[in-house]
């Protein structure tokens, strides 16, 4: 660093304790940057980039931002992904003797954002904390804004990790670079980005003993431990402050949730669409009634981590219940609870110390509604929910503290006095007094030099770098005294003085006004400080506020779509009566959404659904998911009676696509979900594959279909609900008792075809999809040619399938291969003789008579069903 300014050097040095980080270093009223970190916040933040001298002949690098802008700017560099230190000022200017002796403060970074706008009210902001020792990974994941703090463990298999992950979708990692590397591979590739850092330090675990004095570590298992102090190391030390929001470490099983993998999540859409990924559409958007912040975010938590504790989920349901039947008191615990503030965040603040004083009657307001929130709980009567009451601490101390000391309307800066209220502080009391004495002793200074000088426009101003002054204008200098006024500066119009007794009377005014504005900081600090020994309490009340939330959001939107509440079945059976997928009716234009029922038992464990595309297989399948994910969050359900098992995890293998940054086909990640679920799938799992096979051949497809069936018959024996187009694979009816058929009923007329979206039982024998690419706006030419090429190919694709289905493990020969060999612009059979093509009418016609179920009709439908046909002929100037 030789030849560099002392500021300079001093740069470098803070410099070099925040080497990854872009440093923000203080100057006066602009963050500055130098070097590198200005080349990068020029670019990224597009703002002008000059230059500095520094002792070297060259001048460095330089660009800045205004301090009162820079949460605006810090927040971009967040958002890019990177880290940013800021460096302040921590001694008095005018007390230093040399260069002010500056320190980073904190260091912001992805996962330590603490301003709300930043993340989203309704959304955590997780960074995890990741080790792996002996096969095991650990995970703790903390919001740093809310004080949450979750730590749990499982063997080291790639679908696991990817699992936690997806639950807590952190933006920041930290941890060890075996398990990090295991972090970066199951992130690659998601749409998130996730900023990693490696982290070893050997005085994690000093942190972690400080930080968690009275936690049993030895109870813990030793992966947990290390994720967890990895974590706390790490905000420990870019923080450089307070944690004290983080008090408990909630350690948990995996296996005691549902489990959904990534796929299922995306597929089910629970929380985004898959589309946009948006909220509106998913089903956390549908049952989402929350009031608070706090209670969307546990909702979220609670669509993520479906339980498998039926005594737990009977309690949830057994509140909503009694919500959902009081509707009165329900509207008016939604009335109270929409006047509570976000608790948690609040706290997170205190803790922090960068509440002011308007966060503070934020909270006392919000403590102010629990008293009626708790009477309402118990005038409802259900036993959860009195239990529940009782365990809400009002924290009235705490308001009452708030309401003694804070003024109705401070300012939202804690330096500019205003604070705290009149009567609280005697020796508080007596410095405003003065402050007005002076300043009334000013207002009259001024009658009376008006008076002696007779002056009508003489003022007494004040401004930051005279003080108080007497200002008179040009023309009227000649009715001053002489000598008693001092000069102190020359304007255009107007000259300003001072006299002795004006500028005594300012430092009196003055030294009152500083004392004040330093006396109600103190006041305000010191009650701050002690509403933070108190958070534990304030945290335990915001999270039975949030579950009451969730609750009462459960009972509105039962209430409000005639939801019903689930029974569980003692052992496998599902049973769903009229049942609806809630999303997709809640969208429905016209309200009207066609219900359907599902039994899946021992001996129907296997549904095979075939039918036309568009006519709700996929839906059906989706919905019995929700359904079962609702239920165990203790949710009614949209179905006139369900009664359902408790299902261990849901696989969903629904509309694929290619995984273009690992290089793997629709086929192939097909493939992968399914090994993945022949390794984890139980009699307790619900299996849900849509068109499976069909990113193949068609006869390699159908193959491997009918294995994949078979083997979860004959292996897994879970519940499973497949939609195929492969309409041959309904004998396996007749080879596997578990399976039975089901397909989407279809009503045909001359108007064309009606998909009913109703399941009933048996097969498919068309999936109309000539149809619907009719209705998809295809060319009649291409429409008339595919007709016409099915009905001359359909026969030889059943001979195909059908010898499929007798050897499946075995291809067949290759004369068989070329029976079936499609051309798109085959000729007319040899032993036919050419005749002139059929028209499109007519082709569509001869199309809708072969599927005419003529055994059905009555003589009269006949009749007028070829009477309509004629009137169609003839408008197109053609005939029969």
């Amino acid at each position: 660093m030789a030849g560099y300014t002392p500021m300079m050097e001093q740069y470098l040095a803070v410099k070099a304790e925040a080497r990854d980080a872009l440093l923000f270093f203080r100057l006066g009223d602009f963050y500055e940057m130098f070097f590198e970190d200005a080349l990068t916040a020029a670019r990224e933040l597009d703002i002008t980039l000059t230059g500095r001298g520094a002792g070297q002949e060259e001048r460095v690098p330089m660009c800045g931002v205004p301090y009162h802008a820079a949460e605006g700017y810090i927040a971009k560099l967040i958002e890019k992904g990177y880290k940013v230190a800021i460096c302040e000022q921590v001694e008095d200017p005018k007390a230093s003797k040399g260069v002010v002796r500056r320190e980073i403060v904190r260091i912001v970074t992805p996962g330590t954002v603490m301003e709300s706008r930043q993340v989203g009210e309704a959304l955590n902001n997780f960074i995890v904390g990741v080790a792996e020792l002996d096969g095991r990974f650990g995970v703790s994941a903390c919001d740093l804004t809310t004080g949450e703090l979750y730590v749990t463990s499982f063997a080291t298999v790639r679908e696991a990790v990817k699992n936690v992950l997806n639950v807590y979708k952190p933006v920041e990692a930290v941890g060890d670079p075996a398990a990090l590397a295991i972090v970066e591979q199951e992130t690659r590739g998601s749409g998130r980005s996730v900023l990693c850092t490696e982290r070893t330090s050997p005085e994690d675990l000093a942190w972690l003993g400080r930080q968690f004095p009275d936690e049993p570590w030895p109870h813990h298992e030793e992966v947990r431990r290390l994720a967890v102090a990895r974590l706390i190391g790490y905000l420990s030390e870019t923080q450089k402050r307070s944690l004290a929001h983080l008090r408990t470490v909630k350690a948990y099983d995996p296996q005691a949730y549902m489990a959904l993998d990534a796929f299922t999540r995306r597929n089910l859409e629970l929380t985004e669409t898959v589309r946009d990924r948006s909220r509106k559409g998913s089903l956390l958007w549908l049952l989402d009634r929350t009031r608070t912040a706090m209670g969307a975010r546990l909702l979220k938590r609670w669509i993520d981590q479906p339980l498998l504790d039926r005594d737990a989920v009977e309690q949830r349901l057994e509140a909503v219940e009694a919500l959902h039947r009081d509707w009165m008191r329900r509207e008016e615990l939604r009335t109270e609870l929409g006047e509570v503030y976000d608790l948690e965040r609040l706290v997170g603040r205190i803790a922090y110390g960068t509440a002011n004083a308007r966060d503070l009657n934020a909270l006392k307001a919000s403590l102010q509604r629990v008293p009626a929130v708790q009477s309402l709980c118990r005038e409802i009567g259900s036993d959860p929910l009195t239990h529940l009451a009782d365990r809400l601490d009002t924290c009235s101390d705490i308001s009452d503290a708030i309401e003694q000391a804070i003024a109705e309307d401070p300012p939202v800066s804690v330096r500019e006095g205003g604070l705290i209220r009149s009567g609280f502080d005697h020796k508080l009391d007596e410095l405003r007094e003065a402050s007005r004495n002076g300043k009334r002793w000013i207002a009259e200074l001024e009658r009376q030099e008006r008076e002696a000088t007779g002056i009508k426009s003489l003022k007494i101003g004040f401004n930051k770098v005279f003080g108080y002054y007497l200002e008179v204008t040009k023309a009227n200098l000649g009715s001053l005294p002489e000598g008693r006024y001092e000069r102190k500066q020359t304007l255009a119009n107007a000259e300003r003085f001072v006299t002795p007794e004006l500028k005594e009377k300012e430092a009196l005014i003055l030294e009152a006004e500083d004392r004040m504005v330093d006396l109600e900081y103190e006041t305000f600090v010191r009650l701050r400080d002690e509403i933070a020994g108190k958070i534990p309490r304030l945290q335990q009340l915001a999270e039975g506020l949030s579950a009451l939330d969730v609750l009462q959001s459960f009972a509105e939107v039962s209430a409000e779509r005639r939801y019903t509440r689930p029974e569980w079945s003692c052992g496998y059976e599902m049973r769903i009566e009229d049942g609806r997928h809630p999303v997709v009716e809640a969208v429905t234009e016209n309200g009207v959404f066609i219900a359907n029922d599902t039994e899946l038992t021992p001996e129907s464990a296997i549904l095979l659904i075939t039918g036309p595309n568009m006519a709700g297989k996929s839906t059906y399948m989706r919905q019995v998911a929700i359904i079962s994910i609702m239920a165990q969050i203790g949710c009614f359900v949209p179905a006139k009676r369900a009664e359902l098992p408790f299902i261990d995890r849901i696989f969903t293998r629904i509309g694929a696509a290619d995984d273009l940054v690992g290089g793997q086909s629709t086929f192939m990640v097909e493939m992968k979900d399914i090994q993945v679920m022949t390794e984890q799938a139980t009699e307790r799992s619900l299996v849900i594959i849509d068109e499976l096979g069909r990113g193949t051949s068609t006869d390699e497809g159908m193959a491997i279909a009918q294995a994949v069936i078979e083997y979860v018959h004959h292996h897994i024996k879970c519940k499973a609900l497949v939609s195929t187009h492969f309409h041959e694979l309904a004998h396996l009816e007749t080879s596997l008792s578990s399976l039975r058929n089901g397909c989407m009923a279809v009503k045909e007329s001359a108007d064309g075809v009606t998909f009913l979206r109703k399941l009933v039982p048996g097969a498919a024998d068309s999936s109309y999809g000539i149809y619907c690419a009719q209705l998809a706006g295809l060319p009649d030419d291409i429409v008339s040619r595919a007709y016409s090429l099915l009905d001359g190919r359909t026969s030889a694709i059943r001979e195909t399938a059908a010898a499929y289905s007798e050897a499946p493990s075995k291809p067949p020969a290759a004369e068989s291969q070329q029976v079936v060999q499609l051309s798109m612009f085959a000729e007319s059979k040899p032993d036919v003789k050419p005749v002139k093509p059929a028209s499109a009418a007519q082709q569509k016609l001869m199309e809708k008579i072969r599927k005419l179920d003529v055994m059905r009709m009555t003589p009269l439908q006949a009749l007028e069903w070829l009477n309509d046909a004629k009137i169609q002929l003839n408008e197109n100037g053609e005939t029969l």
